[in-house]
């Protein structure tokens, strides 16, 4: 486990931005061997920013240190015979191959599905695409505010007007299912000896977190609208504002409701909030019981009163307050390596861990981002001389 439970594979990664080097990502944490390989400009990635770190002479931006660790970076110039070749040789070597260029760039660029089947019978290949790989919509470039909008998540998010969520979501959701397809895939192959090709986008990534939300229109025939910071089927869920910062509370149970009832002397049987469909039906006036009362002291002083009665709270936590949390730091999601260029940086860390390992992923230590070609001559050395 030292190296990974994923430490006899070896992944190509052909992709750019987020969504596919995510995916790789996952893999690379478990133990995979990944080769990023980037056009001579690099992963667009490269270049987005502020904040970038390091020297003046060899700035790096910290976007693309969020989805790069625990990679190898080649350039290849897949328009030159020289370095198609170089790709050849890789893909024979390889188990997993991901990219996320447009549909038919592949083909185009002499590595489409029959050539790479003709390569490595066992090959996975996981493939990401904006909104599908077919349907009338397939050739659409993939950008994850526009796939946020056109699969529906900015209608539920918001109080007053569509909001975007504050994190790539669209590629980071397509980048875990694509993780998820090529796990099964790799499985399956221990059955059958071949690889298969896997395909998903930023369009499916959307519509597979809808969750209970997609069921109220497909299932009840309900099309839901803004939510706000209050859960459209559960109440009190949410945000509730206090004399200083606002605190969050979840009672997903009848019981938990009663709960909170006993410990702030409210009536548990009115009727207005005798239910949980009687508090989403009257939530306005659940939300104004709730927040006049704690108009009278600040957040501290209500979390820990909701501690005590066993009712689930929080507060909202700034991220420079999530990453200096010890039990952020407990759970290894915060690891530090040695970039090639900027020192020492501190990384969000995996979140999976296992029983015998203390760190995030399946590695015993991580391997920073890398910079571009940085592992070039010694990957094609290695190819050299493994013939």
């Amino acid at each position: 486990m030292n190296a990974g439970p994923l430490a006899d594979l070896l992944v190509l990664d052909l992709t750019r931005a987020l969504a596919g080097p995510h995916a790789a990502m996952m893999l690379a944490d478990q133990g995979a061997r990944v080769i990023k390989v980037e056009s001579p400009s690099g992963d667009d990635s490269r270049g987005w920013g502020p904040p970038f770190v390091g020297p003046e002479d060899a700035r790096e931006s910290t976007y693309f240190m969020s989805a790069n660790r625990n990679k190898e970076s080649l350039v290849l110039d897949l328009k030159t015979d020289a370095d198609r070749d170089v790709l050849a040789r890789l893909v024979e070597r390889a188990d997993v191959l991901m990219e996320n260029f447009r549909p038919g760039v592949m083909e185009r660029l002499g590595f489409g599905e029959g050539r790479l089947r003709e390569l490595n019978p066992r090959l996975v290949v996981l493939s990401i695409t904006g909104f599908g790989h077919d349907g009338p919509e397939a050739t659409r470039a993939g950008y994850d505010q526009i796939a946020q909008g056109e699969g529906g998540l900015m209608s539920l998010t918001g109080s007053d007007h569509p909001t975007k969520v504050g994190v790539p979501i669209a590629d980071l959701c397509a980048g875990m299912y694509g993780a998820f397809g090529v796990m099964a895939a790799l499985h399956e192959r221990e059955r059958t000896g071949r690889g298969r090709f896997v395909r998903t986008s930023l369009l499916a990534g959307m519509v597979g977190v809808h969750a209970f939300q997609g069921t109220r229109w497909t299932v009840g025939g309900e099309v839901p609208r803004l939510a706000g910071d209050h859960h459209p089927s559960i109440a009190p869920y949410g945000l509730f504002a206090t004399a200083t910062a606002p605190v969050q509370i979840a009672c997903g149970s009848e019981g938990l409701w009663r709960a909170m009832c006993g410990a702030f002397g409210w009536d548990a049987e009115d009727q207005r909030f005798a239910t949980n469909r009687d508090r989403v039906a009257h939530r306005d006036a659940l939300v104004d019981l709730i927040e006049s009362h704690f108009a009278e002291a600040p957040a501290e002083h209500w979390l820990g009163r909701l501690s005590e009665a066993g009712v689930p709270a929080g507060k909202v936590r700034s991220l420079d307050d999530v990453y200096g949390w010890e039990q952020t730091r407990s759970q290894g999601l915060l690891v530090d390596v040695d970039h090639a260029t900027a020192g020492t940086v501190s990384l969000p860390g995996s979140p999976v861990r296992y029983d015998d390992n203390l760190h995030s992923g399946g590695r015993a230590a991580h391997l920073p981002p890398p910079t571009l070609d940085q592992h070039g001559a010694a990957i094609r050395a290695w190819l050299d001389t493994d013939e």
